[in-house]
């Protein structure tokens, strides 16, 4: 059983490498990560803040913006695709389980996008010199705590990729849907959210409610994870006022993207178990 979803997985890490979108995609985040810490180091000496916080705040907001469309990009052909190209037959011939498949491209691609996460971060890590000053501690710390949220913010985003994939009936219909998706949890929702706050002055909103909107959103679940917590990181960043607000304690906010990347995941398993073929 986890043989086959072992198997799965590596063919897809495989295929996955030699996809020139995937390659592209790994380049375009280290060069990213690379050019934004370079340049994220200049106003240190002003604002008082270690050249690691800097760097933190610069890759959060590279990541909420990257990393789930890269992770829509990869997951939205995974099953869709496979129908298209008549070859999801041909896999469902062997004696492997509907779930199993699932799981196993799944960790497939998580394990590309990690790969693809720590060479472009790490590059950005090497060019900060983290090896030196040790009363940046702290700054390491968030910038290991970064590198986690962000396989977790990929993962998530993978699994709403999966959903669209197992119900869309096209490459294409599901090409469409994942940007869509993407739209609307990277951009349109805090636009949506900041006009609800903005029209209610704090009369119907309250600080519970607040929470949970923020939890409906795994793009800022993981906003509130790296760039809150630290002060240095919180008043560069701007979320200190916001962080004020918000009751929910690191953990609570690390269970709710898990919850983002199981519960999405186990829907698409379901869904793809009672698709006909």
């Amino acid at each position: 059983m986890i043989r086959s979803v072992w198997i799965i997985a590596v063919r897809e890490m495989r295929d996955g490498f030699r996809n020139r979108r995937v390659v592209a995609s790994t380049l375009l985040l280290a060069a990213l990560a690379l050019t934004l810490s370079l340049i994220g180091s200049a106003p240190v000496g002003g604002v008082g803040a270690s050249r690691l916080s800097v760097a933190v705040v610069s890759l959060s907001s590279l990541t909420t913006f990257l990393i789930p469309l890269i992770a829509l990009i990869i997951a939205h052909d995974a099953i869709a695709g496979e129908f298209d190209r008549g070859t999801m037959l041909l896999l469902l011939s062997y004696p492997v389980r509907r779930w199993q498949i699932i799981a196993g491209k799944f960790l497939g691609h998580v394990g590309i996008l990690t790969i693809a996460i720590i060479i472009g971060y790490g590059l950005a890590a090497l060019a900060m010199g983290l090896t030196a000053a040790p009363q940046e501690s702290a700054s390491r710390l968030a910038f290991l705590n970064l590198l986690g949220t962000s396989i977790m913010l990929a993962a998530a985003f993978l699994a709403l990729g999966y959903c669209v994939s197992v119900v869309a009936q096209s490459q294409r219909t599901a090409a469409g849907v994942a940007i869509g998706i993407w739209l609307f949890f990277v951009i349109l929702y805090d636009i949506a959210l900041l006009g609800l706050l903005v029209v209610d002055d704090g009369r119907m909103v309250t600080v519970g409610l607040f929470n949970l909107l923020l939890l409906a959103n795994p793009a800022d679940v993981y906003r509130m994870l790296n760039l809150a917590g630290l002060p240095d990181i919180g008043r560069l960043s701007g979320m200190v006022g916001i962080a004020r607000d918000v009751t929910l304690s690191p953990a609570a906010l690390a269970g709710a993207l898990l919850a983002w990347i199981c519960v999405p995941l186990l829907f698409a398993s379901v869904a793809f178990s009672r698709r006909q073929v």
